[in-house]
């Protein structure tokens, strides 16, 4: 009975994983045949592509930044919708709604949002008197990385809204009601029963967020193709440009299996944090 699931499991997610350990030992074009080079791709992208460095970065600029705000903001509004009431019904709609765009939908709306001639926001800017403050925002290398942060923001923080919800629907009435009768504050109680209980629900958030970072490859192909002068590539983006652009497959693939080190150790990472707050054992 499990044969046929066994069966598709290896050959689409097996058998590659595999393949990709094998070609990252190799110098491949995708058309000759492939020349056996040991550890030579690992070494070469630890110690001398200064692009790599470069875009590493970028991503766990992308990420801290895009974690910090997306979970603080999820929480945020999930602890005043956590009632089963009409309007938090409605608002838990409205704020989950962008997660069922594409990416590339998302993309192209927030790219025509910051155009620099057209664009709503440096409109707005310029309609309110901040005209300092109407930038390239998408082709200045300094803004370009923050501005698809903030598209990624929006993009998922309705998304985390609602896994906050469930989790803070599951915490028992009795410690809120406890806390009113000592004369705790909304800040304390928030502080003491809310966030600690919730702790649970926000290690899967975290974790979720870090590996959406990982992989908004749409997004940023969408909004930026990782320029200008790769300040908004990310590894995903960078392991395709070597793969589809460079040929360098076997290169690619030694990129692609740091990726993949890359998140488990974040996570791995987050995990222990979080287990620790709690103070269960690490």
């Amino acid at each position: 009975m499990a044969a046929p699931a066994i069966i598709l499991y290896s050959f689409l997610y097996l058998y590659p994983a595999l393949s990709n350990l094998l070609y990252s030992t190799q110098r491949w074009d995708g058309v000759t045949k492939p020349e056996f080079i040991g550890l030579k791709n690992f070494i070469h992208l630890l110690t001398d592509d200064d692009l790599f460095m470069k875009v590493l970065g970028n991503n766990v600029r992308f990420t801290i930044i895009v974690v910090v705000l997306q979970t603080g903001f999820a929480l945020l509004f999930a602890t005043f919708l956590t009632k089963n009431t009409k309007t938090n019904i409605f608002l838990r709609t409205v704020y989950f709604f962008p997660t069922i765009l594409s990416s590339v939908s998302v993309g192209l709306i927030w790219t025509f949002l910051y155009d620099p001639n057209y664009g709503f926001i440096n409109a707005t800017l310029k309609a309110i008197g901040l005209d300092n403050l109407a930038l390239n925002w998408l082709g200045d290398s300094k803004y370009s990385l923050y501005a698809v942060a903030v598209t990624q923001i929006w993009f998922h923080t309705g998304q985390m809204v609602v896994i906050y919800v469930a989790g803070l629907q599951q915490i028992p009435a009795e410690l809120y009601e406890a806390a009113d009768v000592d004369g705790a504050t909304r800040w304390q109680q928030f502080k003491n029963v809310t966030w600690p209980m919730a702790l649970p629900t926000t290690a899967v958030v975290v974790a979720y967020t870090t590996i959406q970072t990982f992989r908004a490859f749409d997004l940023i192909y969408a909004m930026t193709q990782g320029g200008p002068l790769n300040s908004s590539d990310l590894l995903v983006t960078m392991v395709y440009n070597t793969a589809f652009v460079g040929y360098k497959f076997g290169y690619a693939a030694a990129q692609t299996i740091f990726l993949v080190l890359t998140v488990m150790l974040v996570t791995w990472l987050q995990r222990r944090v979080l287990r620790t707050n709690d103070g269960t054992k690490k």
